[in-house]
């Protein structure tokens, strides 16, 4: 993987996992829960992970799942990461890396100053974080909703991380360039409908993406 992190999330098709491939993503995303426009059965996420043969690492996200579920995704999936993307707690983020051998992202919803100060309880225990937008209190699904946040509230976040939230080809020039962070994730800012992706988002977002972080770099 790059020292910059691109990752793609949300992934349903071969095609579309084959355009964030040939794009240069260096992680794509299967979703696993029901709520999501993007859900996948265990059996198609575990055949698209293995059209990756390498190219990228692979992430299985998942919201609340028991120990049971968690067994047969990384049992038949075999992802290079888990994704909790749910109410999960530090102890459970710990007891999850411990139990099932993965290195684990934990993705957290932002939307005020006590949310980046409740990261740090996650900042030893997560191998990766994720900022996304914290979602409506009414909303069905904790991810993948389009919104942004207030990029400042992450000076001083716990590292490393990937910044998530309502990014978008027009946008990710922007964020990469005034928050620096170590990657960023997107999903629905490269679909033209939700749940499926569109090649030409994907390869703009990319571009974007990594031009920034390269401007970054000089």
């Amino acid at each position: 993987m790059s020292p910059f992190l691109i990752k793609i999330c949300g992934l349903s098709t071969p095609e579309s996992l084959e355009w964030a491939l040939s794009a240069g993503a260096d992680l794509v995303g299967f979703v696993h829960f029901e709520k999501s426009p993007r859900h996948l059965s265990v059996e198609s996420a575990a055949a698209l992970a293995r059209r990756v043969d390498g190219r990228a690492k692979t992430v299985v996200l998942t919201v609340n799942a028991d120990d049971d579920l968690l067994g047969h995704l990384v049992a038949t999936i075999a992802p290079d990461f888990v994704q909790l993307h749910g109410r999960e707690s530090p102890e459970r983020v710990a007891e999850v890396r411990k139990r099932f051998g993965r290195p684990v992202i934990k993705a957290l919803g932002i939307g005020a100053a006590e949310d980046v100060a409740a990261a740090l309880a996650y900042a030893d225990v997560a191998d990766l974080l994720l900022y996304d937008a914290k979602p409506p209190k009414d909303a069905s699904r904790p991810g993948g909703l389009g919104v942004t946040f207030d990029w400042s509230l992450l000076e001083g976040a716990p590292t490393p991380f990937l910044l998530s939230g309502g990014l978008d080809p027009t946008n990710v020039g922007d964020a990469v360039g005034r928050v620096r962070p170590p990657g960023v994730d997107v999903s629905s800012g490269v679909e033209s409908a939700p749940g499926q992706k569109d090649e030409a988002r994907i390869r703009a977002f990319v571009a974007a993406a990594r031009a920034a972080s390269e401007e970054g770099q000089r």
